[in-house]
């Protein structure tokens, strides 16, 4: 007897719990389908795996297709203040950037720190990835690495305080002190690699269905999650972009955008509007409204901080300007850096976060971007409390490591900035099933990411 298989983020009866909660926050009246989903025995969205235990009757399942199209027919109240399409986000942003008269690539030394960095906040956070905030700061506290200011490690960890909060499964191996030996295969990495072959292949001049063929060429399905596995099965069964960020896709507003925009930014120093644009043009593959926002502004970000005429807070400001400011996206940002700014001591900071954004999955990328732009702020450009502190904050903890990291990097400027114990345990070697990428150094890739910045 062979078990049912679970595919995590596209089972039908997995998604509608997930759409119900997109309902209520962004104001759509989705209280009857909600009551009739339950009545037929539908199940709320699994609260932190990506897919429940057992499969859904035929009938279930067939439901849960006409309920999340029935969702998605729903009016949507925030839509006119958040909009999707760029000229209309250029429209509602009354400080967008203007573009450099003249400008030049990054320097390659300032490109190999941010790679570096963004890689070593993205190992630092994948043990802890999908544990609860106390399980985080429980296992670092009985190693004496709290506050967070070094890579975890399973040495001196109460066995029952183990049982209790188990490293992820698939990163323990590869991402503790004790067995990282260069940077292992995360999707926060390869999606910079992917950005790399894109504009290798098409340049600037990119567009959506482009990115789509290039997923489909090079990106193995099974290394996708949420919206991004959402579209890539969208576009198997022929939805074209960008629909394939809509169809049946409650990942919609997540953070999987926002942990793809790097590379723009670092092709495009110094212009936040360029490199904003083409992370939209990335982005409504897979994400709407606030998921585009948190591309636009990472990569917004990163081009000030690769600029480096900027400190941490110009580049957060910098990322803002690209942001309609009466966005949930924009109000996330600004309430990370004010609460940041309050409050000394950065657990209540998070604990606070937390709080606000408790009716959130721990994936979506508000409650991720208002925990970014905090802790950011609060380590003031430190490189090392920019990562730890995105990373105690719980939440998505590799890819909010990642994206401190890269920013964090890039001002410091050079790898010889960056402590040490961050940058040699990844022996300048990144692993992938990126085609042509695995093993490949750092180095390499800054002088790779130049070379298309030219």
């Amino acid at each position: 007897m062979t078990g049912a298989l679970r595919l995590t983020w596209v089972q039908p009866e997995d998604l509608v719990g997930h759409e119900l909660a997109q309902a209520a926050q962004d104001g759509r009246d989705a209280g009857a389908v909600a009551d009739r989903w339950l009545a037929a025995g539908g199940a709320p969205a699994p609260a932190r795996a990506g897919a429940s235990r057992s499969p859904a009757s035929p009938a279930l399942r067939l439901l849960a297709e006409r309920t999340l199209d029935e969702l998605a027919a729903l009016a949507v109240p925030t839509a006119r203040r958040e909009p999707t399409e760029l000229a209309a986000i250029r429209a509602a942003c009354p400080d967008w950037p203007a573009r450099p008269v003249l400008s030049a690539p990054a320097e390659v030394p300032r490109l190999a720190a941010a790679w570096l960095g963004r890689a070593a906040g993205c190992v630092l956070g994948k043990p802890v990835e999908k544990l609860p905030l106390t399980g985080i700061r429980a296992l670092a506290r009985a190693t004496g690495n709290w506050p967070l200011n070094d890579w975890f490690t399973a040495r001196g960890v109460p066995p029952e305080l183990a049982a209790a909060y188990p490293w992820n499964r698939r990163s323990a191996p590869t991402s503790l002190a004790e067995t990282i030996d260069g940077a292992p295969e995360d999707d926060d990495l390869n999606y910079p690699l992917l950005g790399l072959l894109l504009l290798r292949r098409h340049g600037d001049g990119f567009d959506t269905a482009e990115v789509a063929g290039l997923w489909l060429d090079e990106l193995p399905a099974g290394r996708t999650f949420t919206a991004e596995r959402v579209a890539y099965r969208n576009l198997l069964t022929g939805v074209e972009p960008p629909a394939t960020a809509t169809f049946r896709n409650p990942f919609r507003e997540w953070i999987g955008a926002q942990i793809r925009a790097d590379v723009f930014g670092w092709t495009h120093p110094g212009d936040p509007a360029t490199a904003a644009e083409l992370a939209h043009r990335d982005a409504v593959l897979t994400h709407t409204a606030n998921g585009v926002y948190g591309a636009m502004f990472v990569a917004a970000v990163v081009s000030e901080a690769v600029g480096g005429a900027s400190d941490v807070h110009g580049c957060l400001a910098a990322g803002l300007n690209v942001v309609p400011p009466g966005s949930r996206y924009a109000a996330a940002v600004a309430l990370g850096i004010e609460t940041a700014r309050a409050h000394a001591d950065f657990d209540t900071v998070v604990d606070l976060l937390h709080a606000r954004f408790a009716d959130h999955h721990w994936v979506h990328v508000l409650p991720n971007a208002a925990l970014l732009a905090a802790a950011l702020t609060h380590a003031d450009g430190d490189f090392t409390a920019s990562i730890c502190r995105a990373v105690a904050g719980g939440l998505d903890t590799d890819s909010n490591g990642a994206t401190a990291g890269s920013i964090a990097g890039a001002l410091a400027g050079a790898p010889e900035a960056l402590p040490s114990r961050w940058t040699a345990p990844l022996r300048n070697r990144l692993a992938s099933s990126i085609t042509g990428f695995d093993g490949i150094g750092f180095d390499a890739l800054a002088a790779l990411t130049r070379e298309v910045s030219a």
